[in-house]
């Protein structure tokens, strides 16, 4: 590895995370003048042209209150928990392709299997076991939370990081199910591969419908959005993990939040939905290098996927206001129940239909809409019996005992 090369993953490692930092800042925005819409309310509206600088209001606030330490924390860990629970938000996009720029200016290399002529500019690098070091990131994130609710010594920040052990480690085993039948589908642990694989418009919801539900509610559950955002319930909880923390310590977990909901919502693209591809980019690349010469069809090709990823992205992101905007809170027990009794039991039978079909049924695209059709069926069977009326055994009736007056 040359300077130059060492050079560039610097800039490529600066530039993103430069990019998603900001884009943790505006996706603020997004959500609270997107929540405002969707309750009729405003929103943030005075900071700037149309709250445009609100962000930035937030940042210079937090930055300039005031800091303060529990005299009895543990002030070792009070301070590291913080970094780290927004350094694995940061280094898992190290694997997640943005787009495909190739700097051999060859626009076709981005479909070599090989990939012999390939550097991709948009990838900081394609780790041939890029699956497994997304799990293995997202994993460590419970622990930035967990140890700021122990070391703050206050029984709310504890009961808030106890709550996220349980529900993180229960819903990293339907997670880690969903990201394992994307990986038995197309057989690689690169994310490259696992994109130029859906080439075509077969995306990967087509074989994995189940796959992606049950992603999409266990990443929810991962980055603890609402309606699985038990850990920081503030009618019970005061603030939960984060109540003894204020000021850029506080932001900092505020942004692992939010960097998580990015990334959540870039590997969802990237498994299910062909991540940069779309119909029609590799009629663009090969139309644009006819005309204009290879450097000049890389070059679009690269900003074009790149900008179809980003704004999957953004729809992603859409949905997750839309989810918080619409749904309540649930009860800690039915969280449990959920991530238990229905989300793991159909993860692993996802992982059997899987199997079975490919081994049965070796050509792509008919095992892929067969795997449709079972998952199609499993989420109405599944929904069929949970509309099923259950028994209320679970509450505390009191009686209304009159007293006698004396």
């Amino acid at each position: 590895m040359d300077w130059l090369t060492i050079l560039i993953i610097v800039i490529q490692c600066f530039v993103i995370t430069l990019a998603v930092t900001t884009a943790f800042a505006y996706l603020t925005l997004f959500e609270r003048r997107l929540l405002a819409r969707l309750q009729h309310r405003v929103g943030p509206n005075r900071a700037g042209p149309k709250g445009f600088l609100q962000p930035a209001a937030d940042a210079v606030k937090l930055f300039f209150k005031e800091d303060i330490v529990p005299a009895m924390a543990d002030k070792p860990v009070y301070l590291l928990a913080p970094a780290l629970a927004v350094i694995p938000a940061l280094i898992i996009w190290a694997v997640i392709p943005f787009g495909c720029l190739n700097l051999n200016w060859d626009y076709q290399a981005c479909y070599d299997p090989a990939r012999a002529n390939l550097w991709n500019i948009l990838q900081i690098t394609d780790l041939n076991i890029g699956v497994l070091y997304v799990l293995a990131v997202t994993s460590i994130g419970v622990y930035g939370i967990t140890l700021a609710g122990w070391a703050s010594n206050n029984k709310y920040s504890m009961l808030g990081g106890i709550r996220s052990s349980a529900q993180l480690i229960s819903y990293e085993l339907a997670l880690g199910c969903a990201v394992l039948s994307v990986v038995m589908t197309y057989g690689t642990f690169s994310t490259h591969e696992i994109v130029t694989q859906q080439k075509g418009g077969l995306w990967g919801i087509i074989p994995q419908l189940l796959g992606f539900v049950l992603f999409m509610v266990a990443a929810t559950a991962e980055v603890v959005r609402a309606p699985f955002d038990l850990v920081e319930a503030e009618q019970e909880l005061t603030g939960g993990y984060n109540t003894e923390y204020g000021s850029m310590k506080f932001a900092l977990f505020f942004m692992a939040e939010y960097i998580k909901l990015i990334a959540v919502s870039a590997l969802a693209v990237t498994f299910f939905f062909g991540g940069w591809n779309f119909p029609g980019l590799d009629i663009l690349g090969r139309e644009v290098t006819a005309l204009a010469g290879p450097v000049a069809g890389s070059i679009v090709f690269g900003l074009v996927s790149l900008g179809a990823f980003l704004l999957k992205v953004v729809i992603f992101l859409f949905i997750s206001v839309w989810v918080r905007a619409s749904w309540p809170r649930l009860r800690y027990d039915r969280l449990m129940d959920l991530g238990w009794k229905w989300l793991l039991p159909l993860g692993l039978l996802n992982l059997v239909y899987t199997a079975v079909v490919i081994v049965l049924v070796p050509d792509r695209a008919v095992h892929s809409w067969v795997l449709f059709g079972l998952g199609a069926l499993t989420i109405a069977i599944a929904l069929g019996f949970n509309r099923t009326p259950k028994p209320v055994d679970n509450v505390t009736l009191v009686n209304d005992v009159q007293l006698p007056q004396s």
